[in-house]
């Protein structure tokens, strides 16, 4: 990250690239789920150094639950890098269980499958699942090192460092782990298009 940060320093042009639509607006209903939009504390957002963003914790009729948070960073070359999960999850005592890639299937209104970070987190007797993907320029990227090089490559032939971050987060209760991981899959595929709606390709 720290390499990252150094030569993009020395790109020297302006940027002026935002959400399509301001992500505050993002819709608090989506089919059956019914979201509720909280904030991080203020310091929280100045260590992320993000330039706009939103959390909300959407509720389905039969109790599920699953946090989202979307953040964009309209340039990453004065410092402000996307944060990794897996650096700020364990500084906030959650320690990492696993990490997989999970695959989401292609659907009507997208052509591929996309591929997309899973973690599973444990805190004392709290468990966690999360899903999480760097949505930047276009691409869907499953992998911090590809962010970077993207990062990098789009930087030079694109003059563009803007980005995007989002992670969905449920609670593992009573055992459920398979029914939460599908249910934050079959969430994550409910909120593509509308993230496409938001967030310039």
């Amino acid at each position: 990250m720290l390499s990252t940060a150094v030569l993009l320093k020395f790109v020297a042009f302006s940027e002026d690239v935002h959400p399509n639509k301001p992500l505050s607006t993002f819709p608090k209903q989506i089919g059956a789920w019914q979201g509720k939009e909280q904030r991080f504390e203020s310091k929280i957002y100045e260590i992320l150094g993000v330039d706009d963003s939103f959390l909300a914790t959407y509720f389905a009729p039969d109790g599920q639950q699953v946090q989202l948070y979307v953040g964009f960073y309209q340039s990453q070359r004065e410092g402000d890098i996307i944060h990794s999960p897996k650096n700020c999850m364990p500084g906030a005592g959650w320690k990492i269980i696993s990490s997989s890639i999970e695959e989401l299937a292609a659907t009507e209104t997208r052509s591929k499958d996309l591929k997309v970070i899973k973690f599973k987190l444990k805190n004392g007797i709290q468990e966690q699942l999360v899903l999480y993907w760097y949505q930047s320029r276009g691409r869907i990227i499953s992998s911090e090192y590809m962010q970077k090089f993207y990062l990098v490559l789009d930087s030079i032939t694109r003059r563009r460092t803007d980005g995007s971050f989002v992670r969905l987060i449920a609670p593992i209760q009573n055992g459920n782990e398979e029914q939460v991981s599908e249910t934050l899959k079959s969430f994550a595929v409910k909120i593509f298009p509308i993230l496409n709606e938001y967030l310039p390709t």
